[in-house]
């Protein structure tokens, strides 16, 4: 165990795609206000490709359930001194999602404040861009909204719609003599894990295997908007670099930050990559095919299947591990997906990555988890 004075991480979503970058970042000897004492919460248990010799404790937890969590956790409350939370719920119900969330945030700080003795220091939330765009998977509310102009910065208002996010961050906030707190706002996270609801680049390649396994064009999903303008993801590594940094830095206390690798990329370009990751031929996007994707992917769960059986791979279902409803969204919308990172540079948080060598690097890491061939 580590020694007294020691700081003691509560990753929640300890299996998520941040998950794993946290648990990996503050497992290093180097890491910012270390050594580190690293707790996990996850719904299920730890899968096989989880570094789970890195942390101190699993505690299988659902969130959601107030008593088993005032149950679990309480008793961590004179240990714990940072909450990482990197857990979602996902419904297509905005105030579903409010509730839900809420609920799972509250439950765990209550637990952790509420004895006398508590060592909470600091909890880093991570939120995302539906902060400047609003709740774009609510199908009744999607249409109505009008999202804030690129590059997306932290001082905009909030927009006059449900959002979890803007919940979530009422919550941290709502706690000032017992905490305090940091705020970070991904854009697309890249990074490896089948834990995630949201992993683009997963499901990304699950569409390539299955094209090139059954010799389809690996057509771009998205519109002619976003194959030609800019848009911005964020390494997991970035992020856990950046909620690492914030939660043991003064001045970045009470604060929101965007998290991104820092550069941009067009569709266009990023296809190539995945094309030459993935060994499949490079096909130009054709406004005139009118490629429905969802209709596309619908029936090709058997045949992810044959690809896992015939390479041996950690067992997943297609429909459990993709977001292909989410990309089929997100890939059609007419903005520039793009936030500013200028206020964590003043803030003096240098953090990036290449985002186009971020792509193999991370489909190597899955391919060594044997979750891809």
């Amino acid at each position: 165990m580590a020694h007294q004075n020691s700081s003691v991480a509560l990753i929640v979503g300890v299996t998520g795609m941040v998950g794993v970058a946290l648990t990996e970042a503050l497992a290093n000897p180097t890491a910012l206000g270390g050594p580190w004492t690293i707790y996990g919460v996850s719904r299920h248990s730890l899968p096989s490709w989880f570094p789970s010799s890195l942390l101190n404790k699993h505690i299988m937890l659902d969130t959601l359930n107030k008593q088993n969590t005032q149950k679990l956790l309480s008793p961590l409350s004179a240990k714990v001194t940072h909450v990482f939370w990197v857990a979602i719920s996902v419904n297509d119900n905005e105030e579903v999602n409010i509730s839900k969330n809420s609920s799972m945030l509250s439950n765990v700080l209550n637990a952790l404040t509420s004895s006398t003795d508590s060592k909470l220091s600091h909890v880093t939330l991570q939120t995302g861009t539906k902060q400047y765009m609003g709740p774009i998977y609510d199908p009744t509310l999607s249409s109505q909204l009008v999202p804030y102009d690129a590059p997306f910065r932290e001082d905009y208002p909030r927009l006059p719609f449900p959002n979890f996010y803007y919940a979530l961050e009422d919550i941290v906030a709502s706690y000032p003599e017992s905490f305090t707190y940091s705020i970070h706002r991904s854009s697309i996270i890249i990074g490896a894990s089948t834990r995630s609801y949201y992993n683009s680049l997963l499901s990304l390649s699950v569409y390539a295997l299955i094209c090139k396994h059954e010799n389809y064009p690996f057509r771009f999903v998205g519109n002619k908007y976003s194959w030609e303008h800019f848009w911005d993801m964020s390494d997991a590594r970035v992020l856990a670099e950046q909620q690492i940094w914030a939660s043991v830095t003064k001045k970045a206390k009470n604060e929101a930050f965007n998290c991104t690798n820092g550069d941009v990329f067009s569709w266009k370009l990023l296809w190539k990559v995945l094309c030459d990751v993935f060994d499949v031929e490079f096909v130009t996007f054709d406004e005139k095919e009118n490629f429905d994707f969802l209709e596309f992917m619908k029936n090709k769960g058997e045949v992810w299947d044959t690809i896992v059986e015939e390479n041996g791979l950690y067992k997943t279902k297609m429909e459990e591990i993709t977001c292909f409803k989410a990309i089929d969204i997100t890939y059609k919308l007419k903005i520039q997906h793009v936030c500013s990172m200028n206020r964590s540079r003043q803030f003096e948080f240098h953090g990036y990555a290449n985002t186009l060598a971020s792509i193999s690097f991370w489909v190597e890491r899955l391919r060594q988890m044997k979750i891809l061939p």
